[in-house]
């Protein structure tokens, strides 16, 4: 499998997250439409900031995510612009929220960085390179 690298004018990047975002108090409020509305406002948010959702489903009380993204970027920058703009128009779209609240996500999520090499193979190759004299 060949490696699509994002290439800017001053760097050349391969990042890549797995994102789990939650419903506030694990309220399962997601139906198969409702899990679209969440899908099209990722999408849109993406669009709009220049990084890319790779994979996205969910369940009942949380969506998970495969996002590709540029170094400028912060996880945290892309995380509160997708809950947020995914929140207001999911309501927007007549969809009820936990208890009535007005925030549909828990203000916690899971991230982990993915991809590119195992770290005993990345450690290893770091370890290998000859120092100069």
């Amino acid at each position: 499998m060949t490696t699509r690298f994002r290439k800017e004018r001053h760097s050349v990047s391969d990042l890549q997250i797995h994102l789990v975002c939650v419903t506030k108090y694990r309220k399962k409020v997601f139906t198969a439409n409702s899990l679209a509305v969440i899908e099209a406002s990722f999408r849109e948010v993406a669009l709009k900031m220049d990084f890319e959702v790779k994979e996205f489903n969910g369940e009942e009380d949380h969506i998970h995510c495969l996002i590709e993204y540029p170094p400028k970027l912060s996880i945290s920058q892309m995380v509160n612009a997708v809950k947020g703009v995914s929140s207001r128009l999911y309501g927007k779209a007549g969809y009820p929220k936990p208890y009535g609240k007005n925030a549909l996500w828990s203000p916690s999520y899971f991230v982990s960085s993915v991809g590119g090499a195992p770290l005993e193979i990345l450690k290893r190759y770091i370890q290998e390179q000859e120092k100069p004299s």
